[in-house]
């Protein structure tokens, strides 16, 4: 696409907005692979449309106010880069540009929009915040109509409780001969909605030969901050985390999608600083956990059905499982998750209709745009409920977000369906070895 954008007149992240303006030749394939053009039907609301009204701003020629709803109803899911067939990197116009619009201050927001988002950068980042505020939410709940409507989403998604706190240990030694050596992010708001999902992740990589190390230094990935257009938090929490990661590991894992996406654009958050080198290097290393146990393979294969929920046990057992858009589209992982669940004997992996489509939580979108996202969860969940033909069965999911949100939807049309991340559902078909 043509244009007139001037690089050097929008920072570091200049050259790469307008590159991925170049590549695309508005040919409109990615309408129907976005979430957005499906809810709202409007032009202005798919990739095509946001490409074109974020080029206008960029150009001097429209003003942020017109094209802003539009793009904050983006979901940021990438949907549309698997469906281009130009290879259009929308990754690298969408974040760089809110970034861009927020440090020029043009955003239009509401008193209360600020503060909901004010709020969501203060906690969700910090588990110990993130969890005081957890609490705090049974408060607002029984004030009722008193708490401003804008910050009502917060309050509708709150979890009633949260699982007692888990303290990680810096170390976990691998069983047996050991096979590899790795980092864990333990992401922010997992360790609060769900501490299982890292405990999980330990035993089954220990099972498998691989030594965990858990950096105490570690913080956010920082994609709350980068996707929201906060680039000097973002920038923060990266360097946090280039300095807390070791450099004598043969990976850093990730069992957070997003986390590990915003881990890969570590790059493209510093350029055009002095880590921007470092950054290169660090997300060489970063992978999936999924990826990671499928490179090395199990050494230790999983029981089966027994080992998950007795002697009792269902012959069968199926798993509908939910492409989380930052692994899916983001990072390129489709096949690992499924190859790991279908090592384990009995389990029958299930697939989702419309499993392009994004479940609607997309970080802190659920609280900025909730009608858009409840409908799309409330969707989800259906397509869930079908794949598993009405009956019981397990969602599975890479994505404490995605986990999170599919969750809400199906206690709230009274499903008994349980979701689990993939780490959960292999790690409950081992035998729990001692002292994990």
């Amino acid at each position: 696409m043509q244009h007139t954008i001037k690089p050097e007149e929008h920072g570091a992240l200049g050259a790469p907005m307008a590159h991925a303006v170049e590549a695309c030749v508005h040919c409109g394939f990615c309408l129907a692979a976005c979430p957005t053009y499906q809810e709202f039907g409007q032009e202005m609301d798919s990739p095509r449309g946001r490409i074109v009204l974020m080029k206008q701003v960029l150009e001097g020629t429209l003003p942020w106010a017109d094209a802003q709803p539009h793009v904050d109803r983006c979901l940021g899911c990438l949907s549309c880069e698997p469906a281009c067939p130009s290879g259009v990197p929308y990754r690298d116009l969408i974040s760089p540009f809110r970034a861009r619009m927020e440090e020029e201050k043009q955003a239009v927001r509401t008193p209360g929009e600020t503060l909901r988002r004010w709020l969501a950068g203060l906690t969700i980042p910090y588990p110990g915040r993130f969890r005081l505020a957890l609490a705090g939410a049974k408060i607002g709940r029984a004030l009722g109509g008193l708490v401003p409507a804008v910050l009502r989403p917060m309050l509708t998604l709150a979890p009633k409780s949260v699982p007692a706190a888990v303290k990680l240990q810096a170390v976990y030694p691998a069983q047996g001969e050991r096979r590899a050596r790795v980092a864990l992010l333990a992401g922010c708001a997992q360790q609060v909605l769900d501490p299982d999902i890292n405990v999980a992740t330990i035993e089954v990589l220990a099972r498998n030969g691989v030594e965990v190390i858990v950096p105490k230094a570690q913080g956010c990935c920082g994609g709350l901050s980068w996707h929201t257009g906060n680039l000097a938090s973002a920038q923060a929490f990266a360097r946090k985390n280039l300095e807390a990661f070791p450099a004598d590991v043969d990976a850093i894992l990730t069992n957070a999608a997003g986390c590990g996406s915003a881990l890969h654009e570590y790059p493209l958050i510093l350029r055009g600083t002095a880590d921007e080198a470092r950054a290169k290097e660090f997300g060489r290393r970063v992978m999936d956990v999924s990826v990671f146990l499928t490179k090395i393979g199990l050494r230790e294969k999983p029981r089966g059905l027994g080992a998950m929920a007795g002697a009792g046990a269902k012959a069968t057992l199926k798993v509908a499982y939910h492409d989380a858009c930052h692994l899916a589209n983001a990072q390129g992982v489709r096949e690992q998750p499924r190859a790991l669940l279908r090592a384990i004997p009995g389990v029958e992996v299930c697939e989702l209709a419309n499993a392009h489509l994004c479940c609607g939580s997309a970080g802190t979108y659920n609280l900025d745009q909730p009608e858009t996202a409840h409908s799309l969860g409330a969707q989800k969940a259906q397509a869930a409920l079908a794949a598993l033909g009405g009956g019981e069965g397990v969602v599975a999911s890479g994505n404490i977000g995605c986990l999170t949100q599919l969750r809400v939807h199906l206690e709230k049309i009274g499903s008994p369906v349980r979701v689990r991340h993939t780490m959960q559902v292999l790690r409950d078909a081992y035998e729990k070895p001692p002292g994990i």
